[in-house]
């Protein structure tokens, strides 16, 4: 079998899928995108595509060697995107190749499903109690939420009662054992994450997200310090080599790896086995669509420290279209008492909507996230 054609569509609301074809009438889909750099990643594939036309797709590990280890300059959220979509699409054809769900080609399944949490509110939250019953009304049993607008350095305490006070009201909202996700979005710089986390605690969130920017990991040391919450991170890392740091550090408690974005199922299965062996808990980030989603299904049925996944029905980014527009089948992603059972079909268990991808590339997307600054004009981060 050998690989003949590699094309890609950008489709809205700001994803990126790529379809890899073999000789042999199997093709396999992935879903390779940074969001709001999608034409970037689309050129990256392109070039990557080269090292791949004429080989035999089943040569995964190799194919993921070549990619990563033959261009001199490696890494970083472009090049491991473009990789991680081309990885998710090859092991799509595998699994298609010997009628199996992919899970079952890295060893098994160690469960039959996984929770899932349902994302509330917008990048300026308002209204989120009301919106975080509507979720648990509808079966959920988590729920995440941009914690904060954007802050300075060191910020006001009347920002930091406006955060309590949001978070006060999805507590009261759904009850105390609802969990909680928190994320800082890398928007709170140190000064103001040690007391953000502090005043956070009484309200017993299942984890806060990114309190720093990942270059600032080595705040995290200190943070600590100062709340028992759970600290995750880990969205905007891209390869095990990112990760090692973390791990060796000590501080982290939930790494937040992204399927479409850490080199794929090949890089994050790697990842995942790191963390267990560090005693930490693996909740891949997946704000993004359906292929992105089926490969983290995948892999976290055999990632025994994976205990919850993000998906992005209903988010805030999906304008005019949502999760469940691009595959024939929407029942693979029924959630049930707060969990999605692992899909079972071929590869990575779902079909695509081919014509519904070309119709809808046709119109594609220019999706860029605001640009915010301060009051006095400095840039903020978004």
């Amino acid at each position: 079998m050998k690989i003949t054609n590699i094309e890609t569509f950008v489709v809205p609301p700001r994803w990126c899928f790529v379809k890899v074809e073999t000789d042999e009438g199997i093709a396999g889909w992935g879903e390779p995108v940074i969001e709001g750099k999608a034409a970037t990643v689309e050129t990256a594939v392109q070039e990557l595509s080269e090292f791949l036309i004429g080989k035999d797709p089943l040569n995964i590990e190799d194919h993921w060697n070549v990619m990563y280890r033959a261009g001199f300059y490696r890494g970083g959220p472009i090049l491991m995107s473009a990789i991680a979509g081309l990885d998710q699409a090859l092991w799509d054809i595998k699994g298609k190749y010997f009628n199996a769900p992919v899970y079952q080609l890295l060893g098994g399944a160690c469960r039959e499903s996984i929770r899932v949490y349902s994302w509330i509110g917008g990048d300026r939250p308002s209204d989120v109690g009301e919106a975080a019953k509507k979720v648990v009304d509808a079966g959920f049993t988590a729920v995440k939420m941009n914690g904060t607008e954007e802050l300075q350095y060191v910020d006001s305490y009347e920002k930091i009662d406006h955060v309590v006070e949001r978070i006060a009201s999805v507590r009261e909202a759904v009850g105390p054992y609802i969990g909680i996700g928190i994320d800082f979005h890398g928007r709170v710089h140190k000064p103001m994450a040690k007391i953000l986390a502090k005043e956070l605690e009484v309200f017993r969130p299942m984890f806060i997200e990114e309190p720093v920017l990942p270059e600032n990991n080595e705040a995290l040391a200190e943070i600590t310090k100062h709340t028992s919450i759970p600290i995750a991170t880990g969205e905007r890392m891209y390869s095990r080599w990112d990760f090692k740091p973390l791990f060796e550090a000590g501080y982290a408690d939930i790494i937040q790896p992204d399927l479409s974005h850490a080199g794929g199922i090949t890089e994050v299965k790697k990842i995942a086995s790191m963390a267990e062996a560090y005693d930490v808990a693996v909740a891949p980030h997946c704000p993004l669509g359906p292929i992105a989603l089926a490969a983290c299904l995948q892999m976290d049925a055999t990632a025994h420290n994976a205990f919850i996944q993000e998906q992005s029905l209903g988010i805030h980014y999906n304008k005019g279209n949502d999760l469940l527009d691009y595959i024939t089948d929407h029942a693979v992603f029924h959630y049930q008492d707060g969990h999605v059972k692992i899909p079972q079909g071929p590869g990575l268990g779902i079909e695509i909507n081919e014509e519904k991808v070309k119709e809808l590339a046709k119109t594609g997307h220019k999706w860029r996230n605001p640009v915010w600054r301060h009051q006095d004009g400095t840039v903020a981060e978004w």
